[in-house]
């Protein structure tokens, strides 16, 4: 292993987000109606400097432009073309929204577009000499969310062999917080190996964007995982030996990443952030919360806390410096986790505050090689899962196909016993399947497979003779009594809509899937719903924009095609007099909006003053998502700390529009809740 210096120590510290942390913490951002702006505003750029910047501009989308027309044939060729976009995007984004932070930004975008005309031409000739380049590297992929292009960095080791067969250990390392993260300094950043440079002996690290500086939630949790299948085409990537990393922000994101996803790391390696949303916020922010009701259960979606059990399944080793604030989110970990009788590796750097201790550093690296080289268990003899949605619905070889209902806590606890028997507890659920994939399996194949659930003996199908196996399960309700059954598919004999994985909801969920706004061409129900669906409409497109990083598809309702149905959630704005395509499914709904009201099961909220914002399976491809009136909910306020960034409305909300828009909220709301596990509507239970 590679020493491992103070120099670098500094280095991982300052990746980890010390830059701006003063700026996003504190009670200066508690103040709603005074919140300054993320990104902030950029420099002026000078006028001889900005002609100069785009006339290159203007040369590389030229130049893009040609290889796109001359590589349609050679798609090998094509797929590379991101990674002379992502140049021109970032440059383009910072010239064109002012998102140029220092001066020596303007050089440095000068340098990328020359990189990307280098790169262009080397893929005009047939070559792509930077994905057989060691040390840093810079990539890019097209997002199936937006189609925008989006960067990430790699560190390849000088001990990769290109034309070799070993595939080789990968490090994820998330930033930390920076509100000035362009683009342009993301690049910079990954093409110097600066700002985070880890090197485990023999490892690929990985530098996730994230779609900037939101914790990698939503659209940046997708982003790892697309930029992970965009580098498994080109690099030997073990499956096995993954791990994910990160400290500060990046530490926040690394403990998400964790429980929701812990079958599939060989380790993970949180340090610092934050692990859950309310003690944070009021210890580390000093901030009064008055959640409503479903706001708080939304907040189980990204309370690592409450996944606690998950890390059963991960080796993880998490990182605190003694003196540090954000030590706080370890130790919310440590006291969940012995909840669940399970005691937390938490190794302290002795006098350090938002720093990693060198010594510290030593330690992680050998504890983490040690369990990296057994690797991953693909088949661990016994699961234990919990989960609070229908997003998250796999550990291993054990995946929930159908709640008792969402928000609350839901459990599989389930083992392997030789020679032929499954033993399974559950809570919470009413469909699950178990699947081992092929060689995997240790039952004994000669033998009929029992399963016990809860008490109820179940005979699962054989084993395969390619060590395959796989059943599914689902609750039988006959009365008072509760049995369990096999069934030939996960939602065999289920008629009509059901939330599923994917189809479950909250309004944010639409944003992590391929999307397309959809504005208004007609005349509305009145005047003040078109003027504040026309605002909303302009503040989703920019707010996308500006936090998630891409430019959303938009197109007006009378331009929308099957295919555009067939591919996308659909996000209409308007109402369902403006709007076409919304009147054709809203009839569908289980809340009617007509020009008579809004109908919420008895009670009817008159037009003039309210709008709907929903989300529910497309009647017209209920494979797909339609939103009502919202882009992703939480607004500026919650931009100001990483841990504010959660769902602020549930699966539909009724808002009275004749009150002002804030930072916080698209107007009153006056009524919300989620639909049933049939996207049924349900009076909601005394709380």
């Amino acid at each position: 292993m590679k020493p491992l210096t103070p120099l670098l120590a500094a280095a991982i510290c300052l990746a980890g987000g010390a830059v701006n942390m003063t700026l996003a913490d504190g009670p200066a951002d508690n103040v709603a109606a005074e919140v300054r702006r993320i990104p902030p505003e950029g420099i002026e750029v000078p006028a001889e400097q900005r002609a100069e910047i785009s006339k290159k501009l203007d040369e590389v989308k030229k130049v893009i432009g040609e290889l796109e027309t001359s590589l349609k044939d050679k798609p090998e060729l094509l797929r590379l073309l991101p990674d002379v976009e992502v140049y021109e995007k970032a440059v383009r984004y910072a010239l064109g929204y002012q998102e140029f932070h220092k001066e020596g930004e303007i050089k440095v975008a000068m340098g990328q577009l020359d990189t990307a005309l280098e790169r262009a031409a080397q893929l005009k000739e047939g070559k792509a000499p930077w994905t057989r380049q060691t040390g840093a590297v810079v990539r890019g992929y097209r997002s199936k969310i937006d189609g925008s292009v989006q960067p990430y960095g790699l560190q390849i080791p000088e001990s990769y062999d290109f034309d070799g067969a070993q595939p080789f250990r990968l490090d994820f390392w998330f930033h930390g917080r920076g509100e000035t993260l362009s683009e342009v300094s993301f690049i910079d950043q990954r093409a110097r190996g600066v700002a985070g440079k880890l090197e485990p002996e023999d490892t690929i690290v990985l530098h996730p964007y994230g779609r900037y500086s939101n914790a990698n939630k939503f659209a940046g949790e997708v982003d790892l995982f697309e930029a992970l299948e965009h580098a498994k085409q080109d690099y030997r990537i073990d499956p096995n030996r993954t791990v994910v990393r990160g400290f500060s922000m990046g530490g926040a994101a690394c403990w998400q990443f964790a429980v929701h996803f812990a079958g599939q790391w060989a380790a993970a390696q949180p340090g610092a952030g934050f692990s859950e949303t309310e003690d944070f916020l009021k210890t580390f922010q000093q901030e009064t919360l008055q959640p409503t009701w479903y706001e708080r259960k939304l907040w189980h979606l990204y309370d690592c806390t409450d996944w606690a059990i998950n890390l059963f399944n991960c080796p993880t080793i998490a990182y605190s410096g003694e003196n540090d604030r954000q030590k706080q989110a370890a130790d919310m970990m440590e006291k969940a986790l012995k909840a669940e009788n399970l005691a937390m590796v938490h190794i302290i750097g002795p006098g350090m505050e938002h720093k990693m201790h060198p010594d510290s550093l030593v330690e992680i690296e050998s504890r983490l090689k040690s369990i990296v080289d057994q690797g991953r268990q693909v088949v661990p003899k016994q699961v234990r899962f919990t989960t609070w949605t229908l997003r998250y619905n796999t550990m291993n070889w054990v995946r929930v196909d159908a709640m008792t209902e969402h928000w609350a806590r839901a459990r599989v606890n389930a083992r392997l016993e030789a020679p032929n028997a499954v033993f399974v507890e559950t809570e919470g659920v009413e469909a699950f399947t178990l699947e081992i994939p092929p060689g995997g399996c240790p039952l004994d194949a000669v033998r009929e497979v029992l399963v016990d659930i809860d008490g109820d003996v179940v005979t699962g199908l054989p084993v395969m003779t390619d060590r395959s196996w796989v059943s599914h399960f689902r609750k039988v309700h006959a009365g008072d009594k509760v049995s369990w059954t096999r069934v030939s598919s996960p939602f065999a004999e289920e008629e009509g809509l059901v939330k599923k994985h994917g189809l479950q909801g909250p309004i944010d969920d639409a944003f992590m899937d391929s999307f397309l706004m959809v504005k208004p061409t007609g005349e509305a129900l009145n005047d003040k719903v078109k003027k504040w669906a026309a605002s909303e409409f302009d503040h989703a497109v920019t707010h996308w924009r500006q936090q998630f990083r891409g430019d959303a598809r938009v197109k007006e309702d009378d331009a929308v095609t099957e295919e555009d149905i067939a591919a996308h959630n659909l996000i209409l704005f308007g109402d369902p007099k403006s709007n076409s395509v919304l009147a054709k499914v809203a009839p569908d709904f289980p809340i009617q909006w007509t020009s008579k009201g809004i109908q919420v099961g008895e009670t009817t909220y008159e037009v003039g003053n309210h709008a709907l914002a929903l989300i529910f399976p497309n009647p017209l491809n209920p494979e797909k998502y339609v939103v009502v009136n919202s882009g992703f909910t939480y607004r500026e306020y919650d931009y100001l700390n990483n841990a504010r960034q959660v769902p602020k409305l549930p699966d539909w909300a009724v808002i009275d529009i004749s009150k002002p828009v804030t930072s916080q909220k698209p107007g009153d709301i006056v009524d919300a809740g989620f639909f049933g596990e049939k996207w049924h509507y349900k009076a909601r239970k005394a709380e």
